[in-house]
């Protein structure tokens, strides 16, 4: 037996492992005892019920090849995602929901990825076709054959549902083998599926990704002005000018990593040098205004525990949870973790 060091430890990829409770989930509706697959793969009930617990993503992957053995669902992977409520992928649902066009809500999903899951990375690039990779991080890929083809059949929905359209891939390849496609793959997701591919690839027409995204849910901007009027609640009250206006704008473009000097001079119907100048005129300067609200929208997000440390990171902007924590510790002089551990609960 060996001890895994606590640097060790922070390099083993996880999950949120909502596609394990998805499993799950299936497996008790079947009247499957989950006791003896649990612990095969090495899982208790505790840490399945428990959705802010991460799992490992070797422990996910195979949790769902014992999942798909005993229900005798050799493609239980694309079921799964078939019929879950696309919602429950959480914060980075409505942030791609609340984008402008398709493009937009796959780089938004790209830089959460990074954070959010560490080892399934989405990557996403619009040249001669428009496509959206998968790539393994840390994880044996030939490992896995559920997980990836849920991630498919999840990215084929997203783009359905947030452009309100049937718009079908020209191409899907993905690595692992199959002795041919199963039919239901091939009418939902392409007549041109490619087992055995060099890459885990989702590919559309160029054009696609200028698609807008149709009814935009609002519900994120709508949360993230809540908070942000909570946080700034102590700020000097009625604040005019134009500061005020960028401090209006902000909350809404970070988790959009668009918190620029330019997209919010664009959002104000302004140039960038006349908001500049503006801003001087005021006493202060837009990095100024950003390091603040950054600082008092991450004290405030921590109060609320529901909200994972990443998560956070990516509402503010931050590509790198590090990054997020650096500027914290500069902020506070503690970790967020410390912050956070240092409330007193209410009564």
């Amino acid at each position: 037996m060996s001890f895994v060091s606590p640097k060790d430890l922070r390099s083993v990829p996880s999950a949120t492992g909502g596609i394990a409770r998805l499993a799950c989930a299936r497996m008790q509706e079947a009247g499957v005892s989950m006791s003896a697959v649990l612990s095969e793969a090495g899982l208790t009930v505790a840490e399945v019920n428990d959705p802010t617990v991460r799992l490992e993503v070797r422990t996910q992957i195979k949790l769902l090849e014992l999942a798909a053995a005993e229900l005798q669902d050799g493609v239980l992977g694309f079921h799964l995602a078939r019929y879950f409520d696309l919602r429950e992928i959480g914060l980075l649902y409505y942030v791609m929901a609340s984008s402008e066009q398709l493009a937009d809500s796959f780089r938004n999903a790209e830089r959460y990825s990074v954070i959010n899951n560490e080892g399934v990375r989405l990557r996403f690039r619009s040249d001669g076709s428009t496509v959206i990779a998968l790539d393994y991080v840390n994880v044996d890929r030939s490992s896995d054959r559920h997980q990836i083809e849920f991630w498919v059949t999840t990215v084929v929905r997203l783009c359905r549902q947030l452009t309100d359209s049937r718009i079908a891939p020209q191409r899907v390849t993905v690595r692992h083998f199959r002795d041919g496609t199963p039919t239901e793959q091939r009418l939902f997701l392409s007549n041109d599926v490619q087992f055995g591919a060099d890459a885990d690839e989702i590919i559309f027409p160029a054009h696609f990704a200028s698609l807008p995204i149709v009814g935009a849910d609002t519900y994120l901007n709508e949360l993230l002005r809540q908070y942000a009027d909570e946080a700034l609640a102590s700020r000097p009250k009625e604040r005019k000018g134009v500061r005020s206006d960028v401090e209006r704008v902000l909350p809404q473009l970070l988790p959009h990593a668009k918190a620029t000097t330019s997209e919010v001079a664009r959002q104000l119907g302004v140039s960038r040098r006349t908001l500049s100048r503006a801003l001087f005129a005021e006493g202060v300067t837009f990095a100024k205004i950003l390091e603040e609200l950054r600082a008092a929208l991450a004290q405030r997000y921590l109060r609320d525990r529901e909200l994972p440390i990443s998560e956070i990171a990516w509402l503010l902007g931050y590509r790198e949870i590090s990054s997020f924590t650096h500027a914290f510790r500069r902020w506070t002089g503690m970790s967020p973790r410390e912050f956070r551990t240092s409330i007193v609960p209410p009564p």
